[in-house]
């Protein structure tokens, strides 16, 4: 994690190269122009489109918002704008799973902002923003990597440690294993009222939870070859995991159609012991206006696999510019306004991990005397050490579309593991020969 916080020399504010603007001209003046975009939609985001008002009176130009929806609909919706040439705005919220299926709408942004911003970010998030040469987005401030929430009072409970500890034979602690977070998920259900954990159960979301699981069973996605190999005794293992707790009824029954709002509002509803989540829900989980956990909140790392491996699927999220944006300038001045400084500041004050240097030095300043989020930012550093992206595949959303209707097959009790993971190993490798890719 170390990378993520050396320190950068001070942004330079002299001209820069011909052709580019100057960090002084930034946002710079676009009188009359309105740019259309499609940004990816949550609660957890709102705070940062709050900013575009102040965008538009520094410039004088207007944002037209198109579409405001979770990622999995807004990638559908770029899919169909693409197949129908329909790429007609300018602005597109984009992730760096999602990114590598779209390698020619997006243009090359290093081209419109000055090096010296670029420079100002974490060198890894702009290498994993950068496909075949071009910077194809700039990173905001939610570098993703999930930790382990917990309600802190279960385990301050003396006689659910007894309980416990007389039916496992190990002590109540917050787990540090997936082991460990099943058995404790099955003690503390109580349904329908009280569950122990839950999971995201469609889309690419649960295919990214199976994938990360997998990696911590010492599995793996796709072998050297490009083949898919997740139906190997490490993949049962996985899916078991969540096939289980399913069973046990551990689990919210809906689970298999919750995504990511559906989780952080069941956490903070109060009825979910433990929780792998992302950093953006943090400030959320412990605001009393919309938390009934509030004060009543641990994060700590991610557990680990029975390879020893914790899982850390990561991402980060982050703003491209159309190839057929009318006026890349203004549209590249917008993305730059939401992902500066004070826009990163703004995102990560409320848990989301940043991706520019300074603010990781700021954050970790400002939380010397605020214990809940010194405990956040140590648990996401942690965690970070251990994050690795999805396969670099770009038919990685294809492949989810088609494995997670196997996952939830056995979930839901419909199939076995092992034959919904050979079911699911067949129609990937369908796609990635249909690819080109085998």
């Amino acid at each position: 994690m170390s990378r993520f916080l050396t320190s950068v020399a001070a942004i330079a504010m002299a001209a820069a190269l011909a052709g580019h603007a100057s960090a002084m001209d930034l946002p710079g003046k676009f009188d009359g122009v309105t740019i259309d975009v499609k940004l990816v939609g949550g609660q957890q985001y709102e705070a940062l489109y709050a900013r575009i008002a102040d965008w538009e009176k520094a410039t004088g130009a207007k944002v037209n918002v198109l579409s405001k929806k979770n990622h999995f609909e807004l990638d559908k919706e770029i899919k169909s704008d693409i197949a129908t040439g329909n790429i007609t705005w300018c602005v597109g919220s984009n992730h760096s799973s999602f990114a590598p299926q779209y390698p020619d709408i997006y243009t090359d942004l290093s081209a419109l902002l000055p090096k010296e911003e670029l420079d100002a970010f974490v060198p890894a998030n702009i290498k994993a923003s950068t496909l075949d040469g071009k910077l194809v987005m700039l990173p905001r401030a939610q570098f993703d990597v999930s930790a382990l929430y917990y309600q802190k009072s279960l385990y301050a409970d003396e006689a659910k440690k007894a309980a416990f500890k007389k039916k496992y034979g190990y002590d109540l602690t917050p787990p540090d294993t997936w082991q460990q977070v099943a058995d404790q998920a099955i003690f503390f259900s109580s349904p329908p009222d009280f569950y122990g954990t839950q999971f995201a159960g469609k889309e690419e979301a649960i295919n990214g939870r199976f994938y990360e699981m997998l990696v911590a069973e010492g599995g793996q996605y796709l072998d050297a070859d490009g083949k898919p190999s997740f139906n190997s005794e490490a993949g049962v293992r996985a899916l078991d995991w969540f096939v289980n707790l399913y069973k046990a009824k551990a689990v919210p029954a809906g689970t298999t159609n919750y995504l990511w709002d559906d989780l952080g509002q069941g956490f903070a509803s109060g009825t979910i012991a433990v929780n792998l989540d992302w950093p953006g829900w943090a400030s959320f989980f412990n605001d009393p206006k919309s938390s009934k956990i509030a004060g009543n909140v641990g994060v700590k790392v991610q557990p680990a696999g029975s390879s020893g491996k914790r899982t850390g699927w990561s991402g980060h999220h982050g703003f491209s510019v159309t190839e057929k944006c009318a006026n890349k300038e203004a549209a590249a001045s917008f993305v730059w306004f939401l992902t500066n400084e004070d826009s990163q500041k703004l995102e990560s004050s409320a848990g989301p991990l940043p991706t520019r240097t300074a603010v990781w030095e700021a954050n970790i300043k400002a939380a010397e005397n605020d214990p809940y989020r010194k405990e956040v930012l140590t648990a996401f550093q942690q965690a970070a050490q251990n994050a690795f992206p999805v396969p670099q595949t770009a038919s990685w959303i294809e492949i989810s579309n088609a494995v997670y209707p196997e996952l939830q097959a056995a979930i839901l009790g419909d199939k076995t593991s092992k034959e919904a993971l050979d079911a699911a190993a067949q129609k990937a490798t369908q796609i990635l020969q249909d690819a080109g890719a085998l």
